[in-house]
């Protein structure tokens, strides 16, 4: 099968009115693949925004954000790939709608990568055709929380922000050491923690020193009977750009 990022440029052309004969792509990918980490979000973008850039940028955010939406299935990764920041999005009558939100400096991340990977399939597979419109109403809470907190800098609200009724309880048999590193997280002083995606990483905000939290996840990790290794990560607010090498 057709590389994604080749197939992203390829759409891009197409979109463009342009021929695509193909291309001699060298990939360096540091988005670790199968874990609830956005690594095929990416790779879309990354085709779309440098096809783009060589045909003279005829695409504005806008088209790619839409083209990529198309070719992920939504737009929720694809947003956060092209925008930067925080971003929210939905998929609408009208197109593609998203909006980029700043993060507090003074809040830092570290995710938790474990060795096994996850089938984004499978962990659909597990969740429940429906929901109670109690874990709707709670979820619906969660997340307006976490949006308001994030932009009045509460972060003693984001422990409770980042709870969630809709697809962690279910994905718990997929990753049975889930709450452990969670609640290891928190107790070494971590702000709140979470599912990344799909999993299998886990995402954790820390206030202060990221280190005491990331070496908690790892050791949960560890006693568990699993492997992985926690990434201290900066948020991105520049987004999908490109520089010429030549």
């Amino acid at each position: 099968a057709e590389n994604v990022v080749a197939r992203g440029a390829r759409m891009a052309f197409e979109l463009a009115g342009r021929s695509f004969r193909g291309a001699t792509i060298q990939c360096v990918n540091r988005i670790p693949l199968g874990r609830g980490l956005g690594s095929s979000a990416a790779a879309w973008v990354g085709g779309l925004v440098g096809a783009n850039a060589l045909l003279g940028d005829p695409l504005d955010r806008g088209a790619l954000l839409t083209l990529a939406a198309r070719a992920e299935g939504h737009p929720d990764n694809v947003a956060a790939a092209i925008l930067g920041g925080l971003t929210v999005s939905c998929s609408t009558e009208a197109g593609v709608m998203a909006v980029a939100l700043p993060v507090p400096a003074d809040i830092g991340w570290v995710v938790l990568v474990p060795e096994v990977e996850s089938s984004t399939r499978e962990a659909r597979a597990v969740l429940p055709e429906s929901v109670s419109r109690a874990d709707a109403v709670f979820n619906v809470q969660r997340v307006s929380l976490l949006l308001a907190a994030l932009g009045a800098g509460r972060a003693d609200l984001l422990a409770a922000a980042m709870r969630d009724r809709l697809h962690q309880p279910y994905r718990l048999r997929l990753f049975p050491w889930m709450s452990g590193v969670e609640a290891a997280a928190l107790e070494a002083g971590a702000l709140g923690c979470a599912l990344s995606g799909a999993g299998s990483a886990i995402l954790a905000a820390v206030g202060g020193s990221s280190g005491a939290v990331a070496r908690a996840m790892e050791a949960a990790l560890r006693a568990a009977g699993g492997r992985g290794r926690a990434l201290t990560l900066a948020v991105d607010t520049a987004g999908a750009t490109w520089e010429s090498l030549g």
